[in-house]
């Protein structure tokens, strides 16, 4: 079975006590903005209201062609999941394994996950004090030690921060804050996906222009 490719771009992790709104409002406002990944917290809830949650998110981002990833091992019913440095390990088998990672030792415990987040890049709001920061070059560092994709997390709420992250090498940003936040989360989402995407069609190689065949008789 071909493993579905990890998340890239600007990923939204949702905080319905952060979010301005309801919380499926909000996720559907930054997928209008180009928002195409969501990881699902929300841990706290019941099972049963999480998983109602999970397909209340899945039906707004399938029409995107989006995915939902759930924290934690149990993937609602899903096929995709991000677990905690912690555990479990190994991780469970199911489509898509991500995995939050803070340093070295931990990309080092790393086996069949197919991406990890490396936070906190800056300070961040929701997880005050925890840290200290990577920064950018504390991220380069680790990107380069890193044997799957990256998403760099926390405190990212600016597109000049998208682009130090890009260029410190992360395949995307995760967020929170910034769009939970946001009193128009669509106009942000498009702000933070759009520099996201330039970035990104500024790196992709160019096709080489073809040599002309001289003609006969010219």
């Amino acid at each position: 079975m071909t493993r579905p490719a990890a998340p890239r771009g600007v990923v939204l992790l949702t905080d319905r006590r952060a979010a301005r709104g309801d919380l499926v409002d909000v996720v559907a406002g930054a997928v209008r903005g180009g928002v195409r990944w969501v990881v699902l917290r929300e841990k706290d809830l019941p099972r049963a209201d999480r998983a109602a949650l999970a397909v209340d998110l899945r039906a707004v981002l399938v029409e995107a062609d989006g995915t939902l990833i759930v924290a934690g091992p149990d993937p609602l019913d899903g096929d995709a999941v991000h677990l905690p440095a912690a555990g479990p390990y190994p991780p469970p088998a199911v489509g898509l394994v991500g995995r939050s990672c803070h340093d070295a030792a931990e990309l080092a415990r790393l086996g069949t996950e197919d991406y990890v987040t490396l936070s906190p890049v800056w300070p961040t709001r929701s997880k005050p004090g925890y840290g200290p920061p990577l920064c950018p070059d504390g991220l380069r560092r680790l990107v380069r030690l890193s044997p799957v994709p990256v998403l760099a997390l926390g405190g990212i709420e600016t597109p000049e921060q998208v682009t130090a992250c890009v260029e410190a090498g992360a395949a995307g940003v995760a967020v929170l804050g910034a769009i939970m936040r946001a009193a128009d989360p669509t106009a942000v989402a498009a702000a933070l996906t759009g520099v996201f995407d330039q970035l990104t069609a500024l790196a992709a190689p160019r096709p080489t222009p073809r040599t002309p065949i001289p003609q006969e008789g010219t």
